[in-house]
């Protein structure tokens, strides 16, 4: 029986952030690194557990993404996976409907960098795809990041209000993978 979890990094055990790493490194097969991984902590993780065993994994982390002149606070998506011989049966679904909660109680408005390789999972619950530029605010300055046009995602919340997903995007600085 699957059971989620929901809970801050700060009350993940050793042995629990260990088996989450582990997941998300094995389950992304090299295209994830430190960087990925730092990006994950410091936020809230969804965990589905089978036999106190971690096999499926999502952490929403705090951001600032701005659009037009306002700032969002957003609840952005990092190391969503499924443990390779779980896959097919519906835990990220149930993973990133629980993030899809969180985002929805806490934050205006959710963000994700769909690197997910499967067409419409993450639409299918209610994502929608940017349509406009997308940009950084980094270190020298606003930086364009035409390579991510296309692949963010964002989910509205109550709080959203109104919303032009044509507009330009910007994300705050991070080291690694900005968005």
């Amino acid at each position: 029986m699957t059971r989620l979890r929901r809970a801050a990094t700060a009350a993940l055990t050793e042995g629990e952030l260990e088996a989450v790493r582990q997941l998300l490194f094995e389950a992304f097969g090299g295209r994830f690194d430190e960087h990925d991984w730092e990006h994950t902590l410091g936020g809230v993780h969804v965990l589905a557990c089978e036999d106190d065993e971690v096999v499926a994994h999502g952490a929403v982390v705090s951001r600032v993404l701005v659009t037009g002149e306002r700032g969002l606070r957003t609840g952005y998506v990092e190391g969503v996976a499924t443990r390779e011989d779980r896959r097919g049966r519906g835990l990220a679904t149930l993973v990133m409907r629980e993030v899809g909660r969180v985002i929805e109680r806490g934050y205006e408005l959710g963000a994700l960098g769909d690197g997910s390789g499967i067409p419409g999972f993450y639409q299918r619950l209610g994502w929608e795809t940017w349509q406009g530029p997308t940009w950084v605010a980094g270190p020298e300055g606003r930086e364009r990041t035409a390579e991510e046009d296309g692949s963010i995602l964002v989910l509205r919340t109550p709080a959203t209000g109104v919303l032009d997903p044509t507009a330009s995007i910007t994300c705050d600085w991070r080291s690694g993978d900005v968005w």
